[in-house]
């Protein structure tokens, strides 16, 4: 939501300055992402140089027949003399005008120059030029009244502060510029002005508009209005330049008309040819099955019965709170208007929105609840001004609506404010602050709102509004603690012994969305909100990598990053859902080896890796264990020498020895000596080593590899894998022989199973 201070200041008058409101509403009421300024830059009094101009003369530039060339009194004394490529203006005409040294929106700098052999001593202005309006065809003229010479910021607004609002799904109310200053005039106990249009102007046609609501759940109230004599025509320069800084993009009077009252109050409104619609009459139902419509953006809509339709005697007209249709809409030659101010029930609006994937800033309102009583304020403020700036005459009107709800009434007690708060506040106080967002007071009840009755609908509601005034207040003391409940399951200790070492090893974890663009999955949204997000991730990876590579196109060249997530996989009717930990460091297989080793050993259990493939990883480099994969990141995915795991959290609790259970210390010492075996290239060290464990028994204690050896000595197709090996029993000590059988055993295990030649000891 973006919410022009200028407009804002019109409803409240703000007095504070401009840090002070942005932090209070952040705090209390909705997050402003940041103040975006707009219009002419104001350093070095470049305002000042913005002035309003009288044109003197204006004739044909005698080099040019596309030129005029103008004298324009700006208040100096003397006129001066600018070249101009527009003619939609001559003598007598006020316009605005920028001198020499002026700064434009954008960073033009004007200078005195030659046109054609002609002195420009300046520029007269279009719209576009000051970020007040889209149009380039014609320089802005302005009203009569202002004295040449005259600052143009007093006549203009060429500079704005704009608040970028982000209200919570439960604020519809803070979706309109009246809307957040009733909020600002609450914090700061400032006087607020009358609601826009929320006074009857008097006059009320005689006149009806024959409308017939056939579904009153889904379309609560329905006001129409008639007007004719209706000029359709460029708005005037203060409306388009509203819209535009709000975010809209101006069209025709009667459209920007309700564009500007739907910011402004909240309630959006549509408009209709009258002389399009067949039998003269507004129908709101529900579609027909097979029904179709053409809607303004010229597609068209396949409809189900379930969505809400606004028709004629023959046909869909409209998709209800969301968009016009293309046969009824407002064009040139448009003459009598219909004008819709109506209310629609949140969930029907939400629904078709999402199935037709159409978002617009209607549908985005409707959908988190527009208060039905806006309907009516909302038609007079744009019959006011539909009357004034398109010449037209309201002839007709129509408000069909059924039971509009009660005010919601909520039993509250002032001291669970307190009790919940933490900070006393007096009685009459809270139901001061509470008269300032509207609520009235009732014996031990408060009556809310209608602009807030769908979130304050419990007594803790009530309590979170005065606690909002209260936050500053709160000091910043830590809870006593008067009871301890709960340990953490084996799960989660190991889970975080693992987070603990993974930021030891040089790792910062980093969250990843669980949706990928695609993924080998059943598992896939039927309705994406997202192209980048359409199918529950099967592996942390690629998210991972993606990271990485964002962070490295950053300049973050040594970043190492992990997640631990869940990953889904097919398994009949639900996911099976598998925690995993990912990592992605530099410095190749080497480095993340050791990683996912060092991962084993916090957890007390032993790595063994045997050789694998992985479309992610280099041919060559990629290794398994049991719970997982690692290896060194294929250049195509990441350029550069990255590392990379991914392992299972189950798999690998499974073999953790946690709990550690006590072995006695044997007292007899250790026979140590070193094995070398000649195998085939193809044989894996995991392998000898498990077999060698496996034939030697208990007795051998301790076996480690401290070198791989290749070349002539070995032979082509082989190599030396040497060990350092210790046996050692708990009941006696060992001699040399029982060694040598030890020694004996294992070679034999080894050349047997795998070819293994005994190279030395």
């Amino acid at each position: 939501m973006r919410v022009p201070l200028s407009w804002l200041r019109e409803y409240v008058p703000i007095e504070v300055p401009l840090g002070e409101l942005t932090e209070r509403l952040s705090v209390a009421s909705a997050e402003v992402e940041g103040v975006e300024r707009i219009g002419v830059p104001e350093a070095d009094g470049n305002l000042e140089r913005f002035r309003v101009g009288r044109v003197l003369e204006a004739e044909k530039h005698p080099n040019a027949d596309r030129l005029q060339l103008c004298r324009v009194d700006v208040g100096e004394g003397e006129p001066r003399q600018i070249v101009c490529g527009a003619w939609n203006f001559g003598p007598g005409a006020t316009v605005a005008v920028a001198l020499p040294g002026a700064v434009l929106p954008g960073g033009l700098e004007l200078e005195r120059r030659e046109v054609r052999g002609e002195l420009s001593d300046g520029m007269i202005l279009a719209e576009d030029e000051v970020e007040l309006g889209p149009d380039h065809a014609g320089i802005m003229v302005l009203a009569d009244g202002p004295e040449p010479g005259t600052p143009l910021v007093e006549v203009l607004p060429l500079v704005d502060d704009v608040l970028l609002l982000e209200p919570t799904g439960n604020r519809p109310d803070l979706l309109a510029v009246y809307g957040v200053a009733r909020e600002v005039a609450a914090l700061f106990d400032m006087p607020l002005a009358d609601v826009p249009g929320g006074q009857s102007s008097g006059h009320v046609p005689e006149g009806q508009v024959e409308v017939e609501v056939d579904d009153f759940e889904a379309c609560p109230r329905y006001i129409g209005r008639l007007f004719e004599n209706v000029r359709i025509e460029p708005s005037p320069l203060w409306l388009k330049s509203r819209l535009l800084v709000a975010g809209m993009r101006p069209i025709a009077n009667v459209v920007d008309v309700t564009n500007y009252v739907m910011v402004a109050l909240g309630n959006p409104l549509h408009a209709f040819d009258f002389e399009t619609l067949h039998g003269g009459k507004i129908v709101v139902r529900r579609a027909r099955k097979g029904e179709e419509m053409r809607t303004l953006d010229g597609v068209e809509r396949r409809l189900e019965p379930e969505d809400l339709l606004i028709a004629d005697t023959e046909r869909a007209i409209a998709l209800a709170g969301i968009m016009g249709g293309e046969e009824t809409e407002i064009g040139a030659s448009t003459t009598t208007v219909l004008l819709e101010a109506a209310n629609f029930e949140p969930f029907t609006i939400f629904k078709t929105s999402e199935r037709l994937r159409l978002r617009t800033e209607g549908s985005n309102r409707w959908e988190k609840g527009v208060d039905p009583y806006l309907a009516a304020p909302a038609a007079a403020l744009a019959t006011e001004l539909l009357v004034e700036l398109t010449g037209a005459t309201w002839t007709a009107q129509s408000d069909v609506h059924a039971d509009l709800p009660e005010r919601p009434v909520v039993c509250y007690r002032p001291e669970r404010a307190d009790a919940v708060i933490g900070v006393a506040t007096p009685v009459d106080d809270q139901h001061a602050l509470l008269a300032r967002l509207g609520f009235e007071r009732g014996d031990d009840t408060v009556v809310v709102p209608t602009w807030r009755a769908r979130d304050v609908t419990r007594e803790i509601d009530v309590v979170e509004e005065i606690a909002r005034f209260r936050l500053e207040e709160v000091p910043f003391t830590l809870p006593v603690r008067r009871a301890m409940f709960g340990t953490l399951t084996r799960e989660q200790q190991l889970r975080r012994r693992i987070e603990d070492a993974l930021v030891g090893l040089g790792f910062s974890e980093t969250y990843t969305p669980s949706l990928r663009p695609d993924d080998e999955t059943d598992w896939k949204l039927p309705e994406p909100i997202a192209v980048e997000l359409t199918a529950l991730r099967t592996s942390l990876l690629p998210s991972l990598v993606e990271a990485v590579r964002r962070n490295v196109d950053a300049g973050a060249e040594q970043i190492a990053l992990f997640e631990l997530a869940r990953i889904y996989l097919s398994n009949g009717e639900l996911p099976n859902e598998r925690l995993h930990v990912a990592g992605v460091a530099p410095g190749g297989f080497a480095r993340v080896k050791g990683v996912v080793q060092a991962l084993y050993e916090v957890l007390k259990a032993g790595a063994q890796f045997e050789r694998a493939d992985h479309p992610l990883f280099h041919p060559g480099k990629t290794a398994r264990t049991s719970a997982g994969i690692v290896g060194e990141l294929n250049p195509r995915i990441l350029d550069g020498e990255w590392g990379a795991f991914e392992l299972d959290l189950e798999s690998l609790f499974a073999e953790s020895r946690e709990p550690v259970a006590y072995e006695d210390v044997i007292t007899y010492p250790a026979v140590r000596q070193d094995l070398a075996f000649v195998v085939p290239e193809q044989v894996e060290a995991g392998e000898l080593v498990a077999a060698a464990r496996e034939a030697a028994g208990p007795q051998l204690r301790e076996v480690e590899i401290f070198d791989v050896y290749r070349g002539e000595q070995v032979g082509e197709g082989k190599k030396s894998i040497a060990f350092s090996v210790a046996f050692q029993s708990p009941e006696r000590t060992l001699s040399d022989e029982d060694a040598a059988a030890l020694r004996r055993q294992i070679a034999d295990a080894l050349g047997e199973r795998f070819g293994a030649v005994l190279r030395t000891a």
